[in-house]
């Protein structure tokens, strides 16, 4: 029986696992050899509390360059194949990506270009009736670590995300099915990250969900281990999903799914102030 997507779109928290079917992101590019690891990897993910695992196939860490399009559908396809029944959301910009996906039972599309790579996705989302993820990103994966400037970082995100928003919801895809993603590590420098988060009520009271992806950035890693650390820890990044739900976050992007879930619980369980819903 197929498990659906949570019908409050979205609880607070919601937890969705990362699996990155690519030989080069920068945390498990490569951990994930044959689609027989990959499944099993997404399988430990929902055991360990996660509503939904995200698929990625195209890399898009600082420096990444582009895949094809053939090439992206390679590996994510027998992956939303082998986990049919499963919840998933597809990490792409492309709509034919996000067409076979959808079909193939995917509930939501996390596009990091937020339409603006393939703007026809938007037609995909509408027509499928499924979730979008509109993320915040100066320049594109190759290029946005370079010297990345804002005058005000916060509210320049704020405003590139409202009129995103304004262009899904003109091209047919319904207001309540959207959330958004600030984009932290894409097109920023570590303060900007931080200020990000500490100021990330601004990005909440737009109106829609917002989802973080702050697991195992380097960000965290400069923060406990100076400024040559590339990898956070899971632990940093526990920490960091914790204070962005203090300031509002619903969903959270992240590859140790159970520390994840077991903290946000207890963080959430203090803000009802009861044990349980």
């Amino acid at each position: 029986m197929r498990r659906e997507a949570p019908t409050e779109r979205w609880p607070r928290p919601t937890v969705v696992g990362v699996l990155n079917v690519t030989p080069d992101s920068f945390s498990d590019g490569g951990s994930y050899g044959s689609t027989v690891d990959a499944t099993d990897a997404a399988r430990r993910m929902l055991a360990d509390g996660a509503e939904l695992v995200d698929v990625g196939g195209e890399s898009t860490r600082p420096g990444a360059d582009p895949v094809s399009e053939e090439e992206e559908l390679r590996r994510v396809i027998p992956v939303l194949e082998a986990l049919a029944g499963c919840p998933l959301s597809i990490d792409t910009s492309r709509a034919e990506v996000a067409r076979r996906a959808v079909a193939l039972g995917a509930v939501l599309v996390n596009d990091i270009s937020a339409l603006r790579r393939e703007p026809e996705l938007a037609g995909v989302v509408a027509e499928a009736s499924a979730d979008l993820c509109l993320m915040h990103m100066q320049g594109e994966p190759r290029t946005m670590q370079v010297a990345p400037h804002y005058d005000d970082v916060v509210s320049e995100v704020a405003s590139f995300l409202e009129e995103r928003l304004a262009f899904a919801v003109g091209a047919g895809v319904a207001e309540e099915r959207v959330c958004l993603d600030p984009g932290i590590g894409f097109g920023k420098t570590p303060e900007q990250n931080l200020e990000l988060v500490r100021r990330l009520d601004r990005i909440v009271s737009i109106g829609r969900p917002v989802l973080v992806g702050l697991s195992r950035k380097s960000t965290l890693a400069r923060v406990v281990d100076g400024p040559r650390a590339k990898v956070g820890t899971d632990a940093a990044s526990v920490g960091a999903a914790v204070a962005a739900f203090d300031r509002g976050a619903t969903l959270f992007r992240v590859h140790d799914v159970r520390s994840h879930v077991e903290a946000l619980a207890v963080a959430a369980a203090i803000e009802r102030g009861t044990v349980r819903v």
